[in-house]
């Protein structure tokens, strides 16, 4: 029995070792791993990261009415070009009852107090002609007749200023009922007119729509917008985690999504100091001017990407990112260059910046030397 366990133990044992040596055998036959080399090249290197957002006018200027009423007539469309204080619109007031009520009633308070002066007038007129004549005969004393005089100076000047305040209460009843008075020529209220010169970008208006007027109090309509589109900038959002890596004053380059194979260049000049939550994750506003668009008509509102560079080097000795190694202890960067026909050499390269593909080699290597392609896949050469 025990001679027969023996047995199959060292049966077990070269069938074993057998396999083994088959193993190695077929190991031996297949071919060596042959690997690639790959030589450095000049790049230039930009790292960047994008923001998306819009292109807007760097300046828009909303139109609004200095009175309330209805719109009569629009002279402008979309898309013109207008000069400042050329006519834009025309308004049609309707009165308020309470206040052409009110300005009614200040008229007639004001020719009350100008017949009270009138009448008041007449009486020092009288007593002053008569104090004169005693006055060149000697009755009276030249300071008694200062007085008399000042007086009937005074209501002189009482009826001028009531004329004065009847003649406002006058045109203030005209702007109330119709928007305009005597006098007030190419500043009628009722005419609206532009501020600024530019393209109208949008009119929100119609004939017959009710507008309210611009005050402390109240926004206003806005009758139309007007911007410089010579002067565009780009608006958008950056993520919390890339807005630390900017700074202002950096260059932009500005995809259009409209525009097709052309890039547009540009300044950061804002960065917003808070930011705001959108979707659970923080982000901060920036702002960029274009430069000089040549000919290129953008219009405003159109969706874009603003490329931020934030580190550039031109004309590099740079690899495929692909081919550096690091060494397990000291963590420091190596690649493998070939002496001899698949024979390799360890070499420490100082790196620069790199893009995600190419990284800059400052020094460690040169132009000539073959690097090897360490992570490729296992195959027969």
């Amino acid at each position: 029995m025990k001679r027969t366990k023996t047995v199959i133990v060292l049966v077990l044992i070269v069938l074993v070792f057998a396999v083994a040596l088959y193993y190695l055998w077929q190991k031996n036959q297949q071919d060596p791993i042959t690997y690639k080399t790959e030589t450095p090249s000049e790049q230039t290197i930009i790292v960047k990261t994008v923001a998306t957002g819009n292109i807007v006018p760097k300046e828009e200027v909303l139109i609004k009415p200095n009175i309330s009423g209805v719109v009569e007539e629009v002279f402008i469309e979309a898309g013109e070009y207008v000069k400042a204080g050329d006519l834009i619109a025309k308004i049609r007031v309707i009165p308020n009852v309470s206040s052409l009520t009110s300005a009614k009633n200040t008229i007639a308070t004001n020719q009350t107090a100008l017949q009270t002066a009138q009448i008041n007038l007449q009486t020092q007129q009288t007593n002053y002609d008569r104090q004169k004549a005693l006055f060149e005969k000697g009755v009276i004393s030249a300071n008694d007749f200062e007085t008399i005089k000042n007086t009937y100076l005074q209501a002189k000047q009482s009826v001028e200023q009531a004329k004065i305040n009847l003649n406002s209460a006058r045109q203030n009843y005209d702007i109330i009922k119709t928007g305009t008075t005597a006098g007030l020529g190419n500043i009628a209220q009722t005419q609206v007119r532009a501020t600024v010169s530019g393209m109208v970008l949008d009119v929100p208006i119609k004939v017959g729509n009710q507008v309210i007027e611009a005050n402390n109090f109240n926004e206003g309509t806005t009758i139309a917008s007007l911007a410089d589109i010579s002067k565009m900038i780009f608006e958008g959002k950056l993520d919390e985690s890339e807005v630390g890596k900017i700074k202002e004053g950096l260059p932009l380059e500005i995809t259009v999504g409209a525009i097709e194979n052309k890039t547009f260049d540009a300044v950061l000049d804002y960065i917003a100091p808070k930011g705001v939550e959108e979707n659970g994750a923080i982000q901060f506003e920036i702002k960029g001017s274009l430069k000089k668009m040549d000919s290129t008509f953008i219009r405003a509102g159109l969706s874009a990407n603003a490329s931020i560079i934030l580190d550039k080097a031109e004309n590099v000795l740079a690899i495929k990112e692909a081919l550096v190694q690091y060494d397990d202890k000291t963590k420091k960067p190596f690649v493998e260059i070939e002496k001899g026909n698949q024979d390799f050499e360890k070499r420490n390269v100082d790196l620069g910046i790199s893009d995600g593909i190419y990284v800059e080699i400052k020094s460690g290597i040169t132009k000539e030397d073959n690097i090897k392609v360490w992570n490729q896949l296992s195959g027969k050469s």
